[in-house]
C-alpha cells in the first residue's frame, strides 16, 4: 500500500509539472518598425546595385594586393577583434548556463559521522544506549524548478538575443577594423605620393638655383634672384621631414591594427607604391537595406530583444515558483550494510515559494526593466538614424570630391605647363624672376593638393562601403575561435 501511494504521488507530481509548463508572462518581442527614407539624396548613378559579395569584401575592388594581405592579417591578429571574439564565447557560455536552469539538477552525496546521543535531554529514554556509533550514508538529491510562468524561458530568450548581439558586435568590430586598415593604407600611399611630388619640386628648384647663379655670374641678374631661389628651395625641403614623420606614424598605426609591432612593417610599407584606384561604386541600394546590412543596427535590435525578454523575467516574480525535489540515501551504522534495501531513506515532493510582501520591489523591478526597454528602443532608432546620416555624408563627399579632383587635375596640368613656359622666358630674359617663384610655388601647392585629392576619393569610397555595412557576412554565422575571424567573413 505504501509502495502504491509513493507511485501515485510521483505520477501526480509529474502530471502537475507537465500541465503547468507552457505559460509565459511578459511581452512577446516584435521587431520595431522604423520609418526610413525611400531613397538617398546623393545616390550615385551606378550601373548596378552594389552586390552582397562586393560589400562583403569591398577592399578587393581597390585592386591592391598589399592592402588585401594587411586586412587578412588584421582579421586574424588584431587584438580588439580577438577580444570581441572572446566576448562571443562568454555570451555563448552564459546562454548555456541560463538554459541549464530548465533541466533537472542532481547531486551525488556521501557522508560519514561518528555520533553519540546525549542521555541528559528530555528526549532521552531510560536505559537508552549512549555508546558512540558510526553512520555511513551515500545517495543523491535532485531538484527540478518547474518553469510555470516562463521565467527560465524568458531568461534563455534574453541570453540568446544577447549572444546574437555579441556576434553582431564582433562583426561590427571587423567592419570598423577593415575600414580603418584601408583608410590608413590609403593615407600612407597619399603621403608617399606627396613626398614624390616634393622631391620632384626640390629637383626642379635646385635647377632654378643653378640657373639664377649662372645668370648672376654672367651679370644678367642680381643676387636677389639667387637668394629668392634658395629661399624657395629651403621652404620646399622643410616640408619633407613632416611628411616623413607622417609616413612613419601611419605605418606604425597599420602595424598595430594588424596585431604586430611597428618595427615589423617599416620595410614592407616604405616603398613607392601608388594610391589604389578609385573605382566607380555601384548603386547603394535603398536605406531600408541598412537594417539587415549594418551589424551595429542588428546589434542594437538584438539588444532591444534581450531587454524586452527581461521584462518577462521580472514579471514572473509576481507569481509563485514551483519546485520538485527529492533525496534518496542509503544509511547504515556498518558500511557493509549500505547495500541492503532496508538501509534506504528518502523524501520527495513538490514545494512552492510566493512573494507575498516584498515592499513593492517586484513591481518596481518590472517598471525599471520596462524603462530600460524603452531606452533600448530609442538607441535602436538612433543607430538607424546615424547610419542613414553616415551614408548620406559619404555619398555627398564622394560626389563633391570627384568634382574637386577633376578641377585639381586641370589646374595641375596648367601649372606644370606654366612653370615650363615661365622658366624658359626667364632664361631668355623675357620675364621677371618673381614670376618663376610664383609659378613654382603654385605648382608645388597644386601637386600636393592633387595627391591629397586622389587619396580623398579612395577614402570616400572606403567611408561609403563602411557606411553601407560592408566587410561582414550578412547571414550572421557564429564564429568559433580566433582563427575563424576572417574565414567567417568570406562568402
Amino acid at each position: 500500500m505504501a509502495r502504491l501511494s509513493e507511485t501515485t504521488l510521483t505520477l501526480t507530481c509529474m502530471a502537475l509539472a507537465t500541465a503547468m509548463v507552457g505559460c509565459t508572462v511578459g511581452p512577446d518581442y516584435e521587431r520595431p518598425d522604423v520609418n526610413v527614407p525611400g531613397c538617398w539624396n546623393h545616390a550615385t548613378a551606378g550601373p548596378d546595385e552594389t552586390s552582397a559579395a562586393d560589400l562583403q569584401q569591398w577592399w578587393t575592388l581597390l585592386g591592391d594586393g598589399v592592402l588585401n594581405d594587411l586586412i587578412d592579417q588584421a582579421g586574424h591578429a588584431n587584438l580588439d577583434a580577438r577580444a570581441s571574439l572572446m566576448r562571443v564565447a562568454q555570451s555563448r557560455a552564459l546562454r548555456d548556463f541560463t538554459a541549464g536552469r530548465g533541466s533537472p539538477q542532481a547531486d551525488a552525496i556521501g557522508a560519514y559521522s561518528r555520533m553519540r546521543d546525549s542521555a541528559e535531554t528530555r528526549f532521552a529514554a531510560p536505559g537508552m544506549p549512549t555508546d558512540p556509533y558510526d553512520l555511513h550514508a551515500v545517495g543523491f538529491d535532485a531538484a527540478w524548478e518547474i518553469d510555470l510562468f516562463g521565467q527560465i524561458r524568458r531568461s534563455v530568450e534574453s541570453s540568446q538575443a544577447s549572444l546574437e548581439a555579441s556576434i553582431d558586435d564582433y562583426y561590427d568590430v571587423l567592419r570598423t577594423l577593415f575600414a580603418e586598415v584601408a583608410r590608413n593604407y590609403v593615407e600612407l600611399r597619399t603621403v608617399q605620393a606627396r613626398l614624390r611630388y616634393a622631391h620632384q619640386n626640390i629637383d626642379a628648384q635646385r635647377q632654378t638655383v643653378d640657373l639664377t647663379e649662372g645668370r648672376f655670374n654672367a651679370g644678367l641678374s642680381g643676387e636677389l634672384d639667387v637668394a629668392q631661389a634658395k629661399l624657395n628651395l629651403a621652404n620646399t625641403e622643410a616640408e619633407v621631414p613632416a611628411l616623413r614623420l607622417a609616413e612613419i606614424q601611419i605605418i606604425n598605426r597599420i602595424a598595430v591594427l594588424a596585431g604586430r609591432y611597428p618595427q615589423e612593417l617599416q620595410m614592407d610599407l616604405a616603398g613607392d607604391e601608388p594610391i589604389p584606384d578609385a573605382i566607380e561604386p555601384g548603386a547603394p541600394g535603398l536605406p531600408a537595406d541598412l537594417l539587415r546590412r549594418r551589424p551595429d543596427i542588428r546589434r542594437a535590435e538584438r539588444e532591444l530583444a534581450a531587454q524586452t525578454a527581461r521584462i518577462g523575467v521580472a514579471t514572473a516574480d509576481l507569481y509563485p515558483s514551483f519546485t520538485l525535489s527529492g533525496v534518496f540515501t542509503l544509511q547504515a551504522e556498518d558500511f557493509g550494510d549500505i547495500g541492503k534495501w532496508n538501509s534506504r531513506a528518502y523524501s520527495f515532493g513538490p514545494a512552492f515559494r510566493w512573494h507575498i510582501l516584498d515592499g513593492n520591489r517586484v513591481r518596481s523591478s518590472i517598471r525599471a526593466e520596462t524603462a530600460a526597454t524603452e531606452q533600448a528602443r530609442l538607441r535602436y532608432e538612433q543607430t538607424v538614424l546615424l547610419a542613414v546620416e553616415e551614408v548620406e555624408n559619404a555619398l555627398a563627399s564622394l560626389l563633391q570630391d570627384r568634382q574637386r579632383l577633376a578641377a585639381l587635375r586641370r589646374s595641375t596640368e596648367e601649372s606644370e605647363r606654366s612653370v615650363g613656359l615661365v622658366r624658359e622666358q626667364y632664361a631668355n630674359g623675357l620675364t621677371d624672376f618673381q614670376n618663376v617663384l610664383d609659378m613654382q610655388r603654385t605648382l608645388w601647392t597644386q601637386q600636393d593638393r592633387l595627391a591629397a585629392g586622389e587619396g580623398q576619393i579612395v577614402l570616400d569610397l572606403i567611408r561609403l562601403y563602411k557606411a553601407l555595412g560592408g566587410g561582414w557576412p550578412m547571414e550572421r554565422p557564429e564564429p568559433k575561435g580566433p582563427d575563424s575571424a576572417l574565414e567567417a567573413s568570406q562568402p
